[in-house]
């Protein structure tokens, strides 16, 4: 980040139009302690051009069913850059995760083997 991009203070109006999150979403990560804010003298929110990445990592990790509390377990995690190494908290949440997701997923193969099941013995058991 260079010195002017440091310096720089978005509006949430700015933040949202940056990352495609709407108004209201930013203002709840940021009283969930997901964003650091700051007051402008005018009383208004004001962020610094690393919450643009921010709100796309809280995005993703929303996007793979993480909830807003598991996010904020590890708030160091959420000042990297995107791309940069993720620290370990947050790889082993993901791995976790995703030996959730595993799990959900063949019991719904299971599931949907016992429909096509039924379904082929032609509703006999209807």
């Amino acid at each position: 980040m260079n010195k002017s991009e440091s310096t720089t203070l978005l509006k949430i109006g700015a933040l949202a139009q940056a990352t495609g999150v709407s108004v209201r979403s930013i203002r709840h990560y940021d009283q969930h302690g997901l964003l650091a804010s700051t007051r402008a003298q005018n009383g208004y929110r004001a962020f610094d051009a690393v919450a643009v990445t921010q709100v796309k990592q809280i995005q993703r990790l929303i996007a793979t069913g993480f909830s807003l509390e598991e996010i904020r377990s590890f708030p160091g995690c959420m000042l990297l850059i995107e791309g940069a190494k993720a620290c370990a908290d947050m790889k082993d949440a993901k791995r976790k995760r995703l030996a959730i997701l595993e799990k959900q997923i063949a019991a719904l193969e299971r599931q949907r083997q016992r429909l096509r099941g039924m379904l082929i013995e032609g509703g006999r058991h209807e």
